[in-house]
Formats: structure tokens, C-alpha cells, sequence
């Protein structure tokens, strides 16, 4: 039985289909890449798996209990996590204190919240930042603030959204490295990625995706080299 199974999931917006029928299955400990242009509706995707968007059409079951239509704390609370394109910090509190909000979901015990998102800030390099306002930090800090934050709601999926995108290039290796370390302690990740050499450097497979629907799925080099995925997404400049 697969860990996450989307099956058929449809999501319109007005007279745009977004995601169309879209069924991807993730076993436990699997990295799985998603690739595709924008607009191919990875995102949304996203929403629908973790509870922001209620799919037009189809399911999500996590470990086999249906969890379509349930409100994103609960998601949250059965073990989806995820991370933004669009980072979403809390501003005004401190780099410690964002991360035992998601501590908080699991205890209500705010000591061993605190514990818990210390532990979590050390193994993603913030420790230096505990007490620093969130606002202050660059763009490749709060990725891993955001990381920080949704591992320490203890998801037995973690959902990554363009982990590396909008960061200077001096800050991709960490952070694939950081994506490298966290599969390797077993955590299952869905990961939508823009950079291709990334994404086929640590995912075991890669779904992509266009006009909201599957066109390919399986290892990385062979999806690379698919002709549906070169033709709507890579280009013949990626394959030569």
C-alpha cells in the first residue's frame, strides 16, 4: 500500500482546470520529484493534497484513510506538512518561536515545544538565528525556517514547494544537501522543483506534470528524455 495515494484529482477554477484527473502514488521513504511548466497546476496540487483547496473530483488517502476535504490543521495533524512557493514567515516573532508553532501541533507543552524546534533549527544550520526576528533573515534562511517549522509538526510527508527557487546559487548546494539528509533519515517527500539538474540529482522519480495532467512517470533520466516532457517543458536545449 502506498503511503499517499492522489487518485483522479480534478480542481477548477471558473472555466480553468487546473488539475485534471491527476493520480500519483508515494510509498513510504520515497523522495518523488514534480516537475513542470507554469501553470501545469503543481501548486494546486499541493493545495488539494494538503487540505487548502478541496478537490472538484477524486480522493487523497494517507496510509489508506481518506483525507479529502479536511481542513489543513487536520491534514496537517494526520501527517502532511508542507512548505510555500511564497514564503510565509511569522514576521514579528522570533526564528525559535516559528518553528514551535508547528511544534505546538503535536505537544501542549511548551517546553518541549521549545525543545523540539531547537532540535529542528540545529539540523537545518539556523541554530545561530534562534532569537532572531524572522523578518531579518534572507531568502535561503527562510527556506529553512520553513523546513524547520513543517518538520517539527512530525510529517510522515513532507511536501516541498520549489525548496531552491528564488535563492543566489552559492545557496542551492546546502539546501539540496539538507533535502539529501532529511530522505535519509526516512522522511517521505513530494518535491516540486524548477531546476532540473536538481531535481533529477535526488529524486527516485519524477512526476510531470502539464495543463493540470500527468504526461510522465518514472526515473528521472527517463522522464528527462521523454518526448512529451521535452516538448512542453525542458526543450531539445536540455537533451543535446
Amino acid at each position: 500500500m502506498s503511503l499517499l495515494s492522489v487518485s483522479g484529482i480534478t480542481k477548477s477554477f471558473g472555466g480553468v482546470t487546473a488539475n485534471k484527473g491527476i493520480s500519483i502514488e508515494v510509498g513510504e521513504g520515497e523522495l518523488v520529484g514534480i516537475i513542470g511548466p507554469n501553470g501545469a497546476g503543481k501548486s494546486t496540487l499541493f493545495e488539494c493534497i494538503s487540505g487548502f483547496y478541496t478537490p472538484d473530483a477524486g480522493e487523497v488517502k494517507l496510509d489508506g484513510k481518506r483525507i479529502t476535504g479536511l481542513a489543513p490543521d487536520v491534514v496537517c495533524r494526520a501527517g502532511i506538512a508542507r512548505t510555500f512557493q511564497k514564503l510565509r514567515p511569522f514576521q514579528g516573532m522570533t526564528v525559535l518561536e516559528n518553528v514551535m508553532v508547528g511544534a505546538l501541533t503535536r505537544t501542549k507543552d511548551v517546553k518541549h515545544a521549545r525543545e523540539v524546534a531547537r532540535e529542528w533549527l540545529s539540523r537545518v544550520g539556523l541554530d545561530e538565528k534562534v532569537d532572531t526576528f524572522a523578518r531579518t533573515l534572507s531568502t535561503g534562511q527562510r527556506k529553512r525556517l520553513e523546513l524547520a517549522r513543517a518538520l517539527a509538526t512530525e510529517p510522515r510527508v513532507l511536501l516541498l514547494d520549489e525548496v531552491t527557487g528564488g535563492v543566489d546559487q552559492r545557496t542551492i548546494p546546502g539546501l539540496v544537501q539538507l533535502v539529501r539528509d532529511l530522505h535519509g533519515r526516512g522522511v517521505t517527500l513530494l518535491v516540486i522543483e524548477h531546476n532540473m539538474r536538481v531535481i533529477t540529482a535526488v529524486a527516485q522519480r519524477i512526476v510531470a506534470l502539464y495543463l493540470g495532467e500527468v504526461i510522465a512517470d518514472g526515473a528521472p533520466q527517463e522522464v528527462a528524455r521523454d518526448r512529451r516532457v521535452v516538448e512542453a517543458y525542458l526543450g531539445q536545449a536540455y537533451v543535446q
